[in-house]
């Protein structure tokens, strides 16, 4: 059966979609975000079929995954991911939107002039309609600042998140791509307004770990959940490149985000030494990136993205995985050192 012949069928989602994926406190919030949530960041604008994004989001519910999280200028072009999701949300998910964490976000450019990036209270509250009008809901359960705004008051951008709440547009508000200091001010901003902040979206993988330099204190100090953007660094941390890079990778067809100066010998060296370990264990490097992460105790979720269900299908299985070792995260800790 082709992907558009199963799509055409009315969905019903899987009985047993609660079993098996674990739910986790978002900080001292009371919402539950579970373990693996789906980012639709690339694979879900106008250069993918709208039947395979049906398929994806199904299988992601199906497993459990209930946390979808889009952005403004998610696509391509920007804007489009929402407009696909609205779409398969009209079609397939309405009887399910109150089992979902639907998440967007503002601050990245949208449009020319001076209203159309940033976080204005302008941008931020004018992206936020956009947004609701472009998905077809009536609120988001989260609505992020996607960056910081250096030329704008955080008193501004915060209060435009309190707003989003108070106005029943957003059930919660979130911070992504926030320093540590900056996380603690917007926080106390936001506590203040009586809308505390929630969750923060970051980047954090093997290959990226600026998170650890001052970010996760703030997440214990203010109490927010952390959940992690990218944790599989664009695809270096999967088989996708330890031989080479393939013809129909997104690094050899020009992707905007990873790109073949990343691709150093010297990373493809790690990673595959990292597989090496991960196959000691039973999993697939993808998977022990995942459970990498999970070492820490600030991360509530792991953001992953996917073109193929099979993907989201492997991923979700690491959570059933044990936790790293301490002689196994040491060994990491080598291999992303150089150390012999």
């Amino acid at each position: 059966m082709t992907i558009a012949e199963h799509s055409t069928e009315p969905y019903v989602a899987a009985s047993g979609r609660y079993d098996d994926l674990p739910y986790v406190r978002c900080g001292k919030s009371g919402l539950l975000l579970p373990r693996i949530s789906l980012g639709l960041w690339q694979n879900f604008g106008v250069t993918h079929p709208l039947e395979n994004s049906r398929v994806l989001l199904r299988r992601a519910f199906d497993l459990g995954i209930t946390h979808f999280d889009l952005a403004n200028n998610y696509g391509p072009p920007p804007g489009a991911a929402e407009v696909t999701f609205g779409q398969v949300l009209r079609d397939d998910f309405l009887a399910y939107r109150d089992e979902m964490i639907i998440s967007s976000k503002a601050g990245y450019f949208m449009g020319p002039g001076p209203y159309g990036d940033w976080g204005s209270r302008k941008y931020m509250l004018a992206s936020l309609d956009q947004s609701l009008k472009r998905t077809g809901l009536d609120y988001f359960d989260i609505f992020y600042s996607h960056r910081p705004d250096p030329n704008t008051p955080i008193e501004e951008t915060m209060g435009a998140l309190d707003h989003a709440v108070r106005s029943g547009k957003a059930l919660y508000a979130g911070i992504s791509n926030y320093s540590g200091e900056q996380t603690r001010a917007a926080a106390a901003v936001l506590r203040a307004l009586g809308t505390p902040c929630i969750i923060h979206q970051a980047k954090y993988s093997m290959f990226e770990r600026r998170v650890e330099t001052g970010l996760l204190d703030a997440i214990d100090e203010t109490g927010l959940g952390l959940i992690v953007f990218s944790p599989l660094a664009q695809g270096l941390l999967t088989n996708r490149y330890l031989d080479g890079m393939p013809e129909d990778s997104r690094v050899a067809q020009g992707g905007p985000f990873l790109k073949s100066e990343h691709l150093t010998p010297e990373k493809i060296g790690k990673a595959r030494q990292l597989n090496a370990l991960a196959q000691a264990r039973g999993q697939s490097l993808a998977q022990f990136a995942i459970t990498w992460i999970f070492r820490r105790k600030q991360v509530t979720s792991a953001l992953i993205g996917a073109s193929k269900t099979s993907q989201i299908e492997e991923l979700c299985k690491c959570v059933s995985a044990p936790a790293l070792t301490s002689d196994e995260a040491e060994r990491v800790e080598a291999i992303l050192r150089n150390k012999p």
